[in-house]
This record gives C-alpha cells, sequence and structure tokens, in this order.
C-alpha cells in the first residue's frame, strides 16, 4: 500500500511539472500545385473513360498553378521540443496540362484535416504528419475522388514568439484523375505565415 501510494504521489507530481500547453494560431500564404505527369500519353481530361487510341498521339506536360491556402490550427505544446498541431485549412489546388496546343486549368478547392507533427530546434522546426482532403469545389473537372490522403514535410522558423514562416510539400497517394494507364495523384508546394496566439516557449 505504501508503495501504491508513494509511485501515485510520483506519478501527480510528473504531471504538475509537465507544462503542456495549447496555443491557437492561423496560418495562410501560396499554393503551388499540378497532378504528376504521364510517361505515355493523355486524353480529354474532361471526358469519364480515356481514348487509348487519342492517347497515344498527345504527349502532355503538367506543370504548376498559383493559388492560396488559408487555415487554422491548435498547437498542443507537450515538450520543449515536440508539439501536436491539428489543422483545419482550405487549400485552391490543380493543375496546368499542356496537350499539343492546348492547355487545361482544372481547379480543386479542399478542406484538408492535417495532424503535424512539429519538432523544435531553437527557433527552427519540422513538420511532418498525414493529411485528408475532401473536395468542396472542382470547378468542372469532376476527379475521379472527392477525397484525398496525403502526407506532408515542411519547415518553419519562428521569427518571434508569436510570428513565424514555413514552407511544406505535401504528396497526395489518391488518384485524382486518370490518364492513359496512369493514375493522376496531387503535388503541392507551400510558402507562407502562421501566427500564434498565447504562446509559451
Amino acid at each position: 500500500m505504501k508503495k501504491l501510494t508513494f509511485l501515485l504521489i510520483i506519478l501527480i507530481s510528473s504531471l504538475s511539472f509537465a507544462q503542456v500547453t495549447f496555443s491557437p494560431g492561423i496560418r495562410a500564404g501560396l499554393n503551388l500545385a499540378k497532378f504528376t505527369q504521364s510517361d505515355n500519353g493523355i486524353y480529354n481530361w474532361f471526358d469519364e473513360e480515356p481514348d487509348p487510341y487519342y492517347s497515344n498521339y498527345q504527349k502532355e506536360e503538367t506543370d504548376f498553378i498559383a493559388d492560396f491556402y488559408v487555415g487554422f490550427f491548435g498547437n498542443i505544446r507537450f515538450a520543449k521540443f515536440y508539439a501536436l498541431q491539428p489543422e483545419l485549412n482550405y487549400s485552391r489546388q490543380g493543375s496546368k496540362i499542356k496537350v499539343a496546343n492546348e492547355t487545361y486549368e482544372p481547379k480543386i478547392s479542399y478542406l484538408s484535416l492535417q495532424l503535424v507533427n512539429k519538432f523544435y530546434f531553437q527557433k527552427f522546426n519540422i513538420h511532418v504528419g498525414p493529411s485528408i482532403d475532401f473536395a468542396l469545389e472542382d470547378n468542372g473537372f469532376n476527379p475521379s475522388n472527392n477525397v484525398d490522403l496525403g502526407f506532408l514535410l515542411g519547415v518553419g522558423y519562428d521569427i518571434t514568439n508569436n510570428f513565424g514562416i514555413e514552407a511544406r510539400v505535401k504528396k497526395g497517394i489518391v488518384e485524382v484523375a486518370y490518364s492513359g494507364d496512369e493514375n493522376r495523384t496531387n503535388v503541392l508546394l507551400q510558402a507562407g505565415v502562421y501566427y500564434t496566439f498565447n504562446t509559451k516557449k
């Protein structure tokens, strides 16, 4: 009984000294988005089914389009070097697609839920985590799937205790569109700023 009481005292003391903090914040910035590129060819992206004969003779090139993202987050700081940061973001994405002398720009707007692990090294921080994105608007493009799963990797720098800059890359793993015999997935680059309220570091 005495040992159990002693262990409970140690546990309660440890929890009381653990400085877990919660800080809400906002983030916003530039999106550079595209679909992965085919090695074989392309059909009309707005058709429901591909035309193999057409795709054999029309080479595709995909390129980035610029748009924006904005979102909210909650930074749960468990230790000086680690925080778990759930995020809710609005992200406008898509791709530029060049076929022969024609250019298409299919666009998709997503509501993104992200669970970001942040590792701190003084003013620098590293971001790693999964993402699930729900398509809100497709601009008539009709993507193959309205839900995308992906993983992100990024870095940040705290200019002050509240304000910082960030850059991320996110790679989707779910088919967004189909071309020839290959699936198209999302590729996203982000660069922006974030502001954290009531940060304690």
